[in-house]
């Protein structure tokens, strides 16, 4: 490791100066001291805990340009937008440039004339480019998404296993991996991968307080979600599903019921998914639709909400796609509906997916985990930080099992039930037959079977079918069950150990079913909308700021962005407009302490802030 020369100016100063923050967060202040004085690390934060600023502000206060590593052009053409606005010399290299760009950007490179310059794994380890970074004074290298080094992380990417050269070529140089999903051994792959064992890890809280984490029964998703979006009218947010046809049809049903929604994902032309993207950026209110195809690197801080309306790959995928909502701080909602049918689909997913037996186990441990959140009968964020090694030891108050009222029951005689039919239908087949049996339908199935004469048949009719759909999912979860993928998901029996003593009668169970199906219509999800309310409500923190010098504010972004070419975040987040409308400072020297104003800022926007704060104070 080693020794930097005393630099200024001091972090401190550039965060307020520059960036216009008053203080750190968490683990920033330590890990942006280490880099600065010439150390390596992994460090592990949330999206929207502030990552960037620790690369960044060691990059202005080391000597040399700062080299950050990212995955995706929109993502470091939304960066280096925001560092410009902010008075910072910032560049990017990727493939979208012409000759002409990415040439400006190597000689401002050469004259010392850049703070920051963006650019991906391919384009870092191609040609000659290492060669000239060497030529060159360097601040740091900083390796954003640092997950993808990792087969274990849930977005693999091979070449960034080649960005372990920088160990070698630049051994003096600190080097910053940095991510927010990252399990305990994904973490231990990344540092191995990328020579950081060594080297420091910071770990912040996992925990993003300001997101409501909802689940759902899935009873008809397209219905459920517009009465999930009803009072959401105008927010910006991303609704994920599986396959393509259902993104483009629910993308129909949306606008065609008001919403400004588009469809995105990977059968659209390369132009029709640019436009997509580039209004969602730029735009609010805009409601994108997509399969995962869409999302990694999205900048944009005021997503209100993030939508699933099928299961997510894993739970460290549900936990990157959520954590697009609310990046700003202010209050958003994670909604999912699951069924019955997402499980044995994921699971052929994985058998079909041609990986080598070693990567099918993980994926389905990975799988596994999911299930155990879906089906969890305690608080969620309990549960889903937990699955990356974090302890919360009260319940969060912020998810539908502690919102909504308690529904934990006792299950013994229904699981009981569930785990006899599923031994005298021979263990081999999944939920939907063994519900049918359990609740005596008269179905062709079952006649050819001739399990209308089983002792289980027509014994399950105090539960629903959705009920009895849930139960076998959480004796999954449990382990009281195993789905077999190799059989399409039939069900047998798990851990011997639990099972025998619940079907003896010397062992209980509480799990949470959902409400009998009359009562689950009658609670409709626009009930529940408007029990955890809009995100938009006061308690996003706008406190006593006038609506309507709010709103002009907004629209005073938006044409100052249109007229720039860039999306209205990068002039000012949300936060800091309604701070802006809450406190109405009456001068340069009090709109310099709000949030988000630096001295760029200040200069290129103060006077015609203060004037429309005068007007809408008039």
């Amino acid at each position: 490791m080693s020794t930097a020369p005393a630099i200024t100016p001091a972090p401190l100063q550039v965060l307020s100066e520059v960036f216009g923050y008053g203080a750190f967060r968490g683990p920033q202040a330590e890990i942006v001291g280490h880099v600065v004085g010439g150390g390596s690390a992994l460090v592990l934060m949330p999206t929207g805990g502030g990552k960037s600023l620790c690369y960044q502000i060691p990059a202005l206060c080391r000597p040399g340009t700062g080299v950050v590593v990212s995955p995706l052009i929109a993502l470091m053409d939304d960066q280096v937008a925001a560092l410009r606005q902010a008075g910072v010399r910032a560049a990017a290299l990727h493939s979208a440039q012409g000759p002409e760009q990415a040439q400006a950007a190597w000689r401002a490179l050469r004259a010392g004339e850049l703070d920051l310059v963006y650019l991906s794994p391919e384009r870092l380890l191609a040609g000659d480019c290492l060669e000239r970074l060497a030529e060159l004074p360097i601040a740091l290298f900083a390796i954003d998404e640092a997950h993808c080094v990792s087969q274990w992380g849930h977005d693999f990417r091979p070449e960034y296993l080649q960005l372990a050269v920088l160990a070698d070529r630049f051994p003096t140089i600190p080097r910053l991996a940095l991510t927010a999903t990252a399990d305990g051994r994904t973490r231990e792959d990344i540092r191995e991968r990328l020579r950081l064992t060594d080297d420091r890890v910071f770990l912040a809280s996992f925990d993003r307080p300001n997101i409501t984490y909802l689940v759902r029964e899935k009873e008809g998703p397209g219905a459920q979600l517009q009465a999930f979006l009803a009072p959401r009218k105008g927010e910006a947010g991303i609704v994920y599903a599986r396959s393509r046809q259902r993104v483009d049809r629910l993308a129909q049903e949306l606008a065609a019921a008001g919403f400004d929604a588009l469809a995105y994902h990977a059968g659209l032309d390369h132009q029709r998914r640019s436009a997509v993207l580039e209004r969602f950026r730029r735009d609010s209110g805009v409601i994108v639709v997509a399969t995962i195809a869409f999302g990694m690197g999205i900048d944009k801080p005021d997503v209100r909400f993030v939508a699933h309306v099928d299961l997510p790959k894993s739970l460290e995928a549900y936990y990157q796609e959520t954590g697009r909502g609310g990046r700003d701080g202010l209050a958003a909602v994670a909604w999912m509906v699951h069924g019955p049918g997402d499980v044995p689909q994921l699971r052929r997913f994985i058998e079909d997916s041609g990986a080598e037996p070693s990567q099918k186990a993980i994926e389905h441990g990975k799988l596994d985990a999911l299930i155990g959140f879906t089906e969890a009968s305690t608080c969620r964020r309990q549960v889903l930080l937990g699955h990356f090694g974090e302890s919360l030891e009260q319940p969060c108050g912020n998810c539908d099992v502690c919102l909504e009222p308690d529904r934990c029951q006792d299950v013994t005689e229904a699981a009981r039930k569930a785990l006899s039919a599923v031994y005298r239908t021979g263990s081999r087949f999944g939920a939907a037959h063994l519900v049918d049996v359990l609740v005596g339908a008269n179905s062709e199935k079952i006649r050819v079977l001739g399990h209308q004469e089983l002792s289980v048949y027509g014994i399950g009719k105090e539960l629903d079918r959705g009920q009895w759909r849930s139960l076998f999912r959480q004796l999954v979860a449990t382990g009281l069950l195993i789905s077999d993928p190799a059989h399409q998901g039939g069900l047998r029996f798990g851990d011997r150990e639990q099972v025998s003593p619940l079907l003896r009668g010397d062992a209980t169970l509480e799990l949470r079913l959902p409400l009998p199906k009359r009562e689950r219509r009658q609670g409709s999800e626009a009930g529940a909308s408007r029990r955890f309310g809009s995100a938009s409500a006061d308690g996003n923190g706008a406190g006593d700021a006038d609506p309507q010098l709010l709103q002009a504010l907004k629209d005073w972004r938006r044409e100052q962005a249109r007229s720039q070419g860039v999306p209205p975040y990068v002039v000012f987040h949300d936060r800091t407009l309604m701070e802006l409308a809450s406190r109405r400072p009456p001068d340069l020297a009090s709109l310099a302490g709000v949030t988000g104003v630096g001295k760029a800022k200040l200069a290129s926007y103060g006077e015609a802030v203060l004037a429309l704060l005068a007007t809408g104070a008039a």
